[in-house]
């Protein structure tokens, strides 16, 4: 067995909402995953859970981190970016 720690998570960006030349539509975020190059390999986050993790200035629950989730929903384009709508 592997002594190495196993990360059960991928980073990424968000690099902003889907649109059009002139429409945005802010019900859904393009999101950019780390080590996802194309988009066979962004398949495999189809139906996934999306944490969006900030910090804010004021303590709620003991914890100054909040949580917004979402679901990864479908690829964007060719190159490994993903759509993701957020609650």
């Amino acid at each position: 067995m592997s002594e190495g720690k196993v990360r059960l998570y991928v980073k990424g960006v968000v690099m902003g909402y889907k649109r059009g030349l002139r429409n945005q539509y802010a019900s859904t975020s393009l999101i950019k995953m780390e080590h996802v190059k194309d988009k066979d390999a962004a398949k495999f986050y189809l139906g996934k859970r999306i944490a969006y993790v900030y910090k804010a200035h004021t303590l709620k629950k003991g914890s100054k981190f909040r949580v917004i989730w979402g679901r990864v929903t479908r690829p964007h384009g060719s190159s490994g970016t993903v759509r993701a709508k957020f609650r």
